[in-house]
């Protein structure tokens, strides 16, 4: 058995143990064997080595965390206990899981494809992952994304897409601005919310720690530390999709996924996602992933449907 005080310094105690000692609670609900007095500033300990060693190394990550928040929560403390496999420890294989959804389902990459994916995330700042629908390249990119906000490589999540008909379209639809573009972006809430609960993902909204936002709100922004995704990049000129890629800042990383068969532009060749590709694969530090129609993993008929539009096009 083990009795250690500990002193907190440089930091309000409150901010650490959150209203009504929730904070404290919660990391105490971890350790049940240990007894835990927090008075003031001061916390007496009471218990088996490992676990008072265990609390005090928790307790010093929950304080680093506070440094880079405005404040912390216990879902914050959860994180400490729940952070998946780091980079060196990940294996590139089918039994590689990328985070575990709401449910503790796994999320994994399913085939060759989303593998070599992976890899390339993990070796490059930036990478594209191009192909037909229903392969799983955004679902994966922000997947890839949770997990590193989870073992907080980085300090936020930012998903973009460029909002097509943003002129006339938007314009009938009833609402804010918010609400004419939120059809626009809802496949990327639809992902996030597979992996994050409902009550947590509003609050990572609420103080920006998960961002989502039409292209051109990307215009004049540094993105650093954080993970940001742009979907459905055939839908930008080679403009727009310069000036996203050069919003790049310190311990970022960048994911543009896009199918260059489903362009909505009025003119398709003023897509840009080919011509920036092709102009970028030379750079070292950037990686193309390209997806194919045996890779489509949702219903069996999607890539027979795929297949079928191809050879109608062609004729």
């Amino acid at each position: 058995m083990s009795k250690q005080s500990i002193t907190l310094e440089a930091i309000d105690p409150l901010e650490i143990y959150g209203p009504g000692n929730r904070n404290l609670e919660a990391l105490r609900g971890y350790f049940p064997e240990l007894k835990v007095i927090a008075r003031g500033n001061e916390i007496i300990l009471d218990g088996k080595e490992a676990d008072v060693e265990g609390f005090i190394t928790k307790l010093n990550m929950l304080i680093e965390r506070r440094k880079h928040k405005t404040s912390v929560n216990p879902y914050d403390v959860e994180d400490l206990f729940d952070g998946e496999s780091t980079p060196d420890r990940f294996r590139l294989s089918g039994d590689s899981v990328i985070v575990h959804g709401n449910d503790g389902k796994p999320i994994k990459a399913r085939n060759r494809t989303q593998q070599e994916m992976v890899k390339a995330y993990f070796e490059n700042d930036l990478i594209f992952a191009v192909g037909p629908a229903g392969t799983g390249k955004t679902y994966i990119a922000i997947a890839l994304a949770v997990r590193a906000l989870k073992n907080r490589e980085i300090k936020r999540i930012i998903l973009t897409r460029p909002a097509v008909e943003a002129g006339e379209r938007l314009g009938f639809l009833p609402g804010d601005l918010k609400d004419k573009l939120d059809p626009y972006l809802q496949p990327l809430y639809d992902a996030l919310g597979d992996m994050i609960p409902a009550k947590r993902l509003q609050e990572f909204m609420a103080e920006g720690t998960i961002q989502i936002a039409p292209l051109a709100y990307m215009r004049g922004r540094t993105l650093d530390r954080a993970c940001v995704i742009l979907d459905e990049a055939q839908n930008t000129n080679l403009g727009q999709l310069k000036m996203f890629l050069t919003r790049m800042g310190c311990d970022a990383k960048f994911i543009v996924t896009g199918d260059a068969s489903q362009i909505d532009l009025p003119n398709r060749k003023d897509s840009g996602l080919l011509k920036g590709i092709e102009l970028t694969k030379d750079i070292k530090g950037i990686r193309t992933i390209t997806f194919r129609n045996e890779d489509i993993v949702r219903h069996p008929l999607v890539a027979k449907i795929v297949k079928a539009f191809e050879k109608g096009e062609t004729v």
